[in-house]
């Protein structure tokens, strides 16, 4: 059993003695035992999959009926080394086949050697048309490499937001959601979002009185539904003429950019820029750049101890003044509002 699961193995027992009894409920519905795989390479993040594993687990135990049946696999079938701990397998690639549900857990912030180590991996889990798929965190690098996500939505955490722009252009980064839902594949963004995904999969696959019953037992408010960290800034913008551009916007909001720059990059001039921007967006191009430096400050704001001056200086804005006036003009609060807003929040 692991560790993490024997702190809440005596919480489940509690709640079951406790706060259930006489009471228990029949969930919202009851379905056929799901089979839940989790991937596990040296790179995954042990938090992360235990979160996933104690989130089953427990619902296992709660339910009565135990409605998932969660295994791991690797690439080999082997034994898999992470940093604190050997991670026993119960088989390969060929167990994953015959699962509903694929669960990549978190795979840490080294992309590139992720990316290599998991090389065999991606023609694999290309065909996965018809599993349903997610990624936890960082790990929707692997299935965006695989090509499972382009013109989907999805989302990964913050910090990664700006290279998974620039990679991958061709999905619809969404990094101001905590998750995302596109047809098979659903995707989180940071730590605790990890968590709501698998409550949101509880949810999906056994009840919604369930998952509430786990975020209980693991003392975490239930985040019902696909919800964001906060309003967004940025107008939905279909796929068109200008995804190219907003991509490379996004890939390079920090820089010193101005209307010849764009226009250059868009390969038109300043004046049909304007007005293919202003009809794609609703914005002009200066009041869409100055939204999505604010939207990555809100998201450094939320997830990052750095100083006001490092992020006003990361997002592309001159002086922490003017970042302030912007964020305070956009957001209705000061910059330090929002951060401990957040932090209470979170």
């Amino acid at each position: 059993m692991q560790p993490s699961l024997l702190c809440y193995r005596a919480i489940s027992d509690w709640l079951s003695g406790q706060l259930y009894v006489n009471n228990r409920q029949p969930h919202d519905q009851v379905l056929a035992m799901l089979r839940v795989a989790l991937y596990i390479c040296p790179q995954t993040v042990c938090s992360s999959l235990s979160m996933a594993q104690d989130a089953f687990s427990m619902a296992n135990r709660l339910s009565g009926a135990a409605p998932f049946q969660l295994q791991r696999f690797s690439q080999d079938g082997q034994a898999v080394q992470l940093d604190f701990a050997q991670i026993q397998i119960d088989g390969g690639l060929e167990l994953a086949e015959q699962a509903d549900l694929l669960i990549v857990p978190a795979t840490g912030s080294a992309v590139a050697r992720t990316l290599a180590a998991n090389a065999e991996l991606l023609p694999w889990l290309a065909q996965r048309s018809q599993q349903q798929i997610a990624s936890l965190c960082s790990s929707a690098f692997l299935l965006a490499a695989a090509g499972l996500l382009d013109g989907r939505r999805a989302t990964t955490h913050w910090a990664l937001a700006d290279t998974f722009a620039k990679h991958y252009p061709q999905v619809r980064l969404h990094s101001e959601q905590l998750l995302t839902e596109d047809g098979h594949l659903f995707c989180s963004g940071g730590a605790q979002a990890g968590l709501d995904l698998c409550l949101h999969l509880i949810a999906l696959h056994s009840s919604e009185t369930l998952a509430r019953q786990v975020a209980a037992a693991l003392v975490v408010e239930r985040q019902r539904g696909l919800q964001t960290r906060f309003a967004p800034l940025l107008p939905e913008v279909e796929e068109g003429p200008l995804t190219p551009l907003l991509h490379w916007l996004r890939a390079h909001h920090g820089e010193a950019i101005d209307l010849e720059r764009l226009a250059q990059q868009a390969h038109c001039s300043p004046r049909t820029l304007l007005r293919r921007f202003k009809a794609g967006t609703g914005l002009t191009p200066n009041d869409y750049l100055q939204r999505l430096r604010i939207s990555q400050a809100q998201q450094a704001l939320a997830g990052s101890r750095q100083s006001l001056e490092q992020i006003a200086s990361a997002v592309g804005f001159a002086d922490r003044a003017t970042f302030a006036k912007r964020f305070k003009q956009l957001c209705g609060e000061t910059p330090g509002a929002f951060r401990k807003r957040m932090q209470r929040s979170g």
